[in-house]
């Protein structure tokens, strides 16, 4: 349960910072460095790449 909670308050995290949100879940590697540039190109895709960066957590813990 606490790890869903988390994962929610991540996916609102990640609408202000997503850059923040991807270095909390795979630390300083490629992820954020894409994620990054994402953002600074235009935001939304940086949202999205969060997200995506979350949701491939979730299935790797099979949550």
């Amino acid at each position: 349960m606490a790890s869903s909670t988390s994962n929610v308050l991540l996916y609102f995290l990640a609408i202000f910072l997503p850059f923040v949100t991807v270095a909390l879940k795979e630390g300083c590697g490629a992820q954020l460095l894409i994620n990054i540039a994402l953002c600074c190109l235009a935001w939304i895709p940086g949202i999205i790449h969060a997200w995506w960066v979350i949701s491939q957590d979730e299935k790797k813990k099979g949550i």
